[in-house]
């Protein structure tokens, strides 16, 4: 699809009325199945960083904080010390939050642990829960789309008893519909409709 025709196409209106970032990653990942463990872990750690801030900030501050937290690599961020978070803390591309930023290395002991007590990590943990197959919703303005649902509440409920932080049920369902667990895209997206 050409520029123009992009530039000619209906998306959700939180896309539309966004900056290129927010189109470009409503157009090519928000929405779609994702079962990649590490995009999933790094969607996890975002959607916690976002928390109280707008997604388009985490889009402009997505590149440093891959730089920032290793690729989001759960092993090396498991391993951060004082000093590690020190340099985070100090590093103004990211969300500078101490809370968040211990939220991303507790989440990332708690998927190594839910990888060796499980025999599978996130992909097959949370895409359980939906038996495989992403829920289509058919919302008709994003007005309609709710902030969160029983199943993210009980998902939540579940990535907490697992020692996961950032993860209330408002985090969960923006995760579930970023990872394509949801297709919240409304009805006259041409996301949608492709």
């Amino acid at each position: 699809m050409t520029k123009q025709e992009l530039t000619d196409k209906k998306r959700c209106l939180w896309a539309e009325k966004g900056g290129e970032l927010d189109k470009q990653y409503h157009d090519e990942q928000w929405g779609r199945p994702e079962h990649n463990e590490r995009n999933l872990f790094e969607m996890l750690v975002l959607e916690g960083m976002q928390a109280g801030l707008t997604w388009s900030l985490i889009l402009k501050k997505r590149k440093n904080f891959k730089k920032a937290f290793d690729n989001f690599e759960p092993k090396k961020i498991a391993v951060y010390d004082a000093n590690k978070i020190r340099a985070l803390l100090s590093d103004s591309g990211i969300i500078r939050n101490r809370l968040k930023i211990n939220a991303a290395i507790t989440n990332a002991k708690a998927y190594l642990a839910l990888k060796k007590q499980y025999g599978g990590g996130l992909d097959k943990f949370l895409w359980s829960y939906i038996d495989f197959k992403p829920i289509q919703n058919k919302w008709k303005t994003i007005r309609q789309i709710p902030a969160k649902t029983e199943l993210s509440d009980r998902i939540s409920k579940d990535l907490k008893k697992l020692g996961f932080k950032f993860v209330g049920s408002t985090i969960i369902y923006a995760y579930m519909q970023a990872i394509g667990m949801v297709n919240d895209h409304t009805m006259n997206c041409f996301v949608r409709q492709r």
